[in-house]
């Protein structure tokens, strides 16, 4: 798979439902069915990706919330974009 650039932007794919509880989340889409569980990070991953115009900025959000190096941030980000383009709950696109 084509790593994903850190400008393009990520967006919730069509059909596609989360459902949050207890600060844990299931991403749903309605049409082939799949489904991902996240954990309370996957979880707040997911919320600033969704809220950002860019990976970069989700990402230095995250750098800010998160006593982690940026290095391991930066693979478990992309760990995370991977899964969800996999089951296809985003879409990636550059910013424009």
């Amino acid at each position: 798979m084509k790593e994903v650039s850190f400008s393009n932007r990520a967006q919730v794919a069509p059909d596609v439902m989360i459902q949050e509880v207890g600060g844990e989340s299931v991403l749903l889409d309605l049409k082939s069915e799949r489904y991902l569980g996240l954990n309370e990070v996957g979880t707040r991953m997911w919320q600033v990706l969704s809220e950002s115009e860019s990976i970069q900025a989700a990402y230095e959000t995250l750098q800010a919330e998160y006593d982690v190096t940026p290095e391991q941030l930066e693979e478990d980000l992309r760990n995370l974009i991977d899964r969800l383009l996999e089951n296809a709950l985003i879409t990636t696109e550059p910013r424009g």
